[in-house]
């Protein structure tokens, strides 16, 4: 059986993905293949602001 590392949490795996395709990102030429990591890249950001948010101590369960 295998053996799992440590899990990682959500920012942390979206850090590393956004990490990655910005390194893709610099050396693919102009063109769809570019425009789809650029999507991917604000699709990244806005998980990123959602999960800020969601997980911020200002937000309280509803009473």
């Amino acid at each position: 059986m295998r053996r799992r590392s440590q899990p990682h949490s959500f920012d942390e795996k979206l850090s590393a993905e956004k990490a990655r395709l910005e390194a893709v990102f610099e050396n693919v030429e102009p063109g769809p293949q570019r425009d789809l990591l650029e999507r991917k890249l604000r699709q990244i950001e806005t998980a990123s602001n959602i999960n800020e948010w969601l997980t911020s101590p200002g937000l309280q369960p509803p009473k």
